[in-house]
């Protein structure tokens, strides 16, 4: 006769250390912000943002005295006057800090298990990534699931976070299982609530626009020859997006925003493609932003005030910026989804 089964022994010995309970940690990450919006401040966060050599893929012999010696020297104080205008006041800080926040409480709260820990990091400044994963596995997280809050797929972003987050578990003498998030560019739950938002907002205008500009933060022209699905990504966003709000492509063009330097950039320009429509005498003009999930300083000042004023001293009469997915509940949602799909194995 077989000997009966037994459960195995589950209580730690009396003399044990005591140990975080096993959890399993969800890690939303954005690109980054300055933590005052003042010359020191920015200083300090461009120079790790613009040292990164997923970002500017030059070489260092060449880049960093530029960077260093020019760049800044000249930037800081003309970026913090930018990041003023946008700056919060409840709690003090700027918007993409504070929607980050908020998309990571609100997606905790989807999940009832005190056993799945989720938090916040940004790839450049603070919090960072090295610190929340130490949080992460000392509050017992012994796997984690990093989620890079770029829908379309860059070296110098997705990629970026990723050098990071690896690099932070390296770092860590105990290493929790990872796994990483893809890219969500055609993702239907983003392509909804990109939808969801945009009828929204236009619904609240008492206003129809004649054109809406789909911009993305734009990349240099070699990285996407060197094998960056970037643009691709964004032509699929923009396809979908079309497809659900029954755009066409004369309505709804694409172009690229946030060019930096003398390289040549994906094209149309956003500024060009303002002036192009002010021309053709276009007066109620409308932007979305879908490559970012939450309002940032290239959404609220470069397009939602320098656009604006752009397009007015064009001749425009009437101008909106497309608020970003934020904490909106289709953000929220899609999160969720992501979560559920990539924690498969790891949560019921």
């Amino acid at each position: 006769m077989n000997a009966p089964i037994t459960a195995p022994e589950t209580a730690l010995p009396v003399d044990h250390p005591a140990i975080a309970t096993s959890k399993v940690g969800v890690l939303l990450i954005n690109l980054g912000t300055p933590d005052e919006p003042t010359g020191p401040a920015v200083r300090r966060y461009l120079r790790e943002f613009l040292s990164d050599p997923r970002v500017v893929e030059l070489p260092r012999a060449v880049w960093l005295p530029i960077l260093h010696g020019v760049i800044l020297n000249i930037r800081p104080a003309a970026t913090a006057k930018t990041y003023k205008l946008i700056w919060r006041n409840d709690p003090p800080e700027s918007p993409l800090r504070y929607f980050t926040r908020r998309q990571a409480d609100a997606l905790a709260e989807r999940f009832s298990s005190k056993k799945i820990m989720v938090d916040w990091a940004m790839r450049y400044g603070n919090p960072s990534i090295h610190d929340r994963m130490q949080a992460l596995k000392e509050a017992g997280c012994e796997r984690v699931l990093a989620i890079p809050l770029y829908p379309q797929y860059s070296a110098s972003t997705t990629g970026s976070v990723h050098d990071a987050f690896f690099d932070a578990v390296k770092e860590l003498r105990w290493h929790p299982a990872v796994r990483t998030a893809p890219a969500f560019h055609d993702h239907p739950a983003y392509i909804d609530a990109l939808a969801a938002v945009a009828e929204r907002r236009l619904d609240s205008l008492d206003w129809a626009p004649e054109r809406m500009i789909i911009s993305f933060h734009g990349i240099p022209e070699r990285y996407f020859r060197n094998g960056d699905p970037y643009h691709c990504h964004c032509q699929k966003t923009a396809r979908l997006l079309r497809a659900k709000m029954g755009w066409t492509d004369e309505f709804a063009p694409l172009a690229f925003q946030s060019k930096f330097g003398r390289e040549k950039w994906l094209e149309p320009a956003t500024t060009d493609m303002i002036e192009r429509l002010a021309g053709e005498g276009v007066k109620r003009l409308a932007v979305i932003t879908p490559g970012f999930t939450a309002d940032c300083i290239e959404t609220l000042e470069e397009i939602a005030i320098a656009g604006r004023e752009q397009f007015e001293e064009l001749g425009g009469e009437r101008f909106d910026a497309i608020p970003c997915l934020n904490a909106e509940p289709e953000m929220i949602d899609l999160i969720e989804q992501i979560c559920r799909r990539e924690l498969a194995g790891w949560i019921d």
